[in-house]
């Protein structure tokens, strides 16, 4: 657990250099941030933000039923889901967020933002590209938690911790989208 959040430390000062670059860049050519910024579907992206944020609540849901050490439903009604329930839930959310940021990729390449095509559509594929492989590899790690749920004859407290140690991920990759979507999408 500590070398985790000792590794998430380190994928601050990742995403505050992006961030930086952010910031550096936009200075440099405000016009130009200010046209390309016109293209962005922010209705849409604020869908999908709800849908990543929605997908921090179900994976604390899946970490309180890990606590309780219960891997699995005991029925079949969402109040006594277990942590593999709720960590497939929040996977499809993830998921969904990720297919959305594809769609909003190709919808900005038909209009002309690649990564080649100017410094706007170069930071804004390097911050959301590196934060959508975050979101890809938080994917993989729920995947892999709950084929060890599977594994296991007696689900204990070594698999809640793992459960517990993807969720530090996964709500710190929730965090930095919230703080990519106000800078990226809500300041103009």
């Amino acid at each position: 657990m500590v070398g985790t959040i000792v590794w998430l430390g380190s994928e601050v000062m990742f995403f505050a250099g992006l961030f930086a670059i952010y910031f550096s860049l936009r200075s440099m050519a405000p016009e130009l941030w200010a046209e390309q910024a016109s293209l962005l579907n922010v209705p849409f992206a604020l869908v999908n933000t709800m849908i990543l944020v929605s997908s921090s609540v179900t994976c604390q849901m899946g970490v309180f039923a890990a606590e309780r050490l219960r891997p699995r439903s005991t029925s079949g009604h969402p109040k006594d889901w277990g942590m593999v329930e709720w960590f497939f839930l929040t996977y499809a959310l993830g998921a969904i967020f990720v297919a959305g940021q594809i769609w909003e990729y190709a919808t900005l390449v038909s209009e002309g933002v690649t990564l080649s095509s100017d410094s706007y559509g170069s930071v804004f594929y390097f911050t959301t590209g590196f934060h959508g492989i975050h979101v890809t590899a938080g994917l993989i790690a729920f995947l892999l938690v709950i084929g060890r749920a599977y594994a296991v004859k007696s689900f204990g407290h070594k698999e809640a911790t793992s459960a517990i140690v993807v969720s530090y991920y996964w709500h710190f990759v929730d965090v930095v989208w919230i703080g990519l979507f106000v800078v990226i999408y809500v300041l103009k």
